[in-house]
């Protein structure tokens, strides 16, 4: 009879550890539910933010592209051409990479790079940008000297010197315009 008497007593602790899995069932799935959506709205925030990023660089090479010329004519360099977002493609019309402003002569061109906050990074990225430049013109017969620059909004004294240690000039905001940075002393500009 005592066998009897424990039956139901096991029953019940098993209904209520039953209604307890139960309840963190729901839980988790809830949890699940919420994390999901958490994890949906920081790849919305990351990509909007990664859309604010893309215009404020937008917004520097917009701002400097006009100019571009002029200033350059005023340290000894004419070009007659200015292109923005120019695209580099192969001859069999594949991209292979993008130059965001394109000044122009007949015997040299200048690439720059423009960023809000240029890095080391984004000099190294350039630099690579330039040598894949002079393999393409060289391909073509284009035997211009292409030089480079790196324009940014926020210029940290590191990059800076890093930028014109490889021979790139520097652009950057000083109030109502811009200054290039010639590179010059123990640096000076490099070709490609």
């Amino acid at each position: 009879m005592e066998t009897a008497q424990t039956i139901p007593e096991w029953k019940a602790a098993a209904d209520e550890i039953w209604a307890i899995l139960r309840e963190h069932a729901q839980f988790l799935k809830e949890t699940d539910q919420q994390l999901k959506e958490t994890d949906r709205i920081v790849r919305e925030n990351a990509k909007q933010l990664g859309g604010i990023h893309n215009r404020f660089g937008e917004i520097v090479e917009y701002m400097v592209a006009p100019n571009l010329k002029a200033k350059f004519k005023e340290i000894g360099l004419s070009f007659q051409e200015t292109s923005k977002d120019k695209e580099i493609v192969d001859k069999d019309g594949k991209f292979l990479f993008e130059v965001d402003v394109l000044l122009e002569n007949g015997e040299k061109a200048l690439l720059v790079e423009t960023k809000t906050k240029p890095t080391t990074e984004d000099v190294n990225g350039h630099v690579e940008r330039l040598k894949k430049m002079r393999t393409w013109a060289d391909l073509k017969g284009d035997r211009r000297k292409f030089l480079g620059a790196i324009a940014g909004v926020v210029m940290t004294k590191n990059v800076k010197d890093y930028a014109l240690q490889n021979g790139f000039y520097v652009i950057e905001p000083t109030g109502e315009t811009f200054s290039i940075t010639v590179p010059e002393g123990d640096y000076t500009p490099k070709t490609w």
